[in-house]
């Protein structure tokens, strides 16, 4: 009768829901954040390169026409 007292107050305790919420919360963040980085990894050093190549491709007029 004592152990089945304990473990009602137990499971009726909501001290630590919060933390939990968050950690979880915190780890579907930077679980989607690493898979959209991966997806997106090849992409950007295309376009990182196409940008680079644009600008120094380039030039500068210095003077006004």
């Amino acid at each position: 009768m004592k152990l089945f007292k304990r473990v009602t107050r137990f499971t009726a305790d909501q001290s630590g829901a919060v933390t939990v919420d968050w950690v979880v919360l915190t780890a579907a963040v930077v679980g989607l954040s690493a898979i959209a980085m991966a997806g997106l990894r090849g992409n950007m050093s295309s376009i990182g390169q196409r940008a680079g190549d644009h600008l120094g491709s380039a030039t500068i007029n210095t003077t006004f026409n």
